[in-house]
């Protein structure tokens, strides 16, 4: 006689990007130990193939493309589908930054970290009077590389960055799109750039939504009382 199947839950989330309601389960045990094997080598593409195995086994709704999702929204939804997995709470070792190295466990709920939306974001940046450059947040394969590899990013990097990230150009009588563009053309349009329009780009990295959360922690051996803001998924991520 086989054993009998244990029903998995179900959850409802709202993408941060679209309002878009989706639907998950929690990782299985299965899943965990994959990700974990993949954690622990370190090795940057078993941790992609890991992460997104477990996210699109995890979403239960239907037609939802996990490479298409804007990297908040994975943030957003990989927090959720750990937390029904392992627990609603998260406890993170805050060090505090009155003397820089005293370490503080605190417990935070899931429930309190939010996607904080900048009022300076934007999409469409105009290049001068007539070119417009609109933006693509990056995609899963560009997450995983910011939040889970080490070491400082080449300057090689970061042009494949906003390379990936260029969706079109366009004035009031025509449009390109990246995708009809080469890589070199790209690239070649970016170097052409003046020092403050290239400073636009990078401002609509810097101020992408993200994952955020403040807490206040008292230093146990200095007795000050500390506010330390934590942003994306590495800071939650236990």
């Amino acid at each position: 006689m086989p054993l009998p199947k244990i029903a998995t839950p179900t959850y409802e989330l709202v993408l941060p990007s679209s309002g878009k309601k989706i639907k998950y389960r929690p990782f299985l045990v299965k899943e965990e130990k994959v990700l974990i094997i993949a954690m622990e080598s370190e090795d940057e593409k078993q941790i992609a193939q890991a992460v997104t195995d477990v996210i699109k086994s995890c979403i239960v709704t239907r037609g939802i493309k996990v490479d298409d999702l804007s990297t908040f929204d994975i943030e957003y939804l990989f927090l959720n589908i750990r937390g029904k997995s392992v627990g609603e709470d998260v406890e993170v070792l805050i060090t505090c930054p009155d003397d820089g190295k005293t370490q503080v466990p605190t417990l935070i709920s899931l429930d309190d970290i939010k996607v904080i939306k900048s009022k300076e974001h934007k999409r469409d940046i105009k290049l001068d009077t007539e070119l417009t450059l609109r933006m693509k947040y990056p995609s899963m394969s560009e997450f995983i590389k910011t939040n889970f590899s080490g070491g400082e990013v080449s300057v090689d990097e970061t042009f494949n960055l906003i390379s990936v990230c260029i969706e079109q150009v366009f004035n009031e009588e025509e449009s390109w799109t990246a995708s009809d563009c080469t890589k070199k053309e790209l690239r070649e349009f970016l170097e052409q750039l003046s020092s403050a329009q290239f400073k636009e780009i990078e401002k609509f990295f810097e101020t992408m939504p993200k994952l955020s959360h403040t807490v206040k922690v008292t230093n146990p051996k200095t007795g000050v009382d500390n506010e330390v803001v934590l942003e994306g998924l590495t800071a939650f991520f236990a």
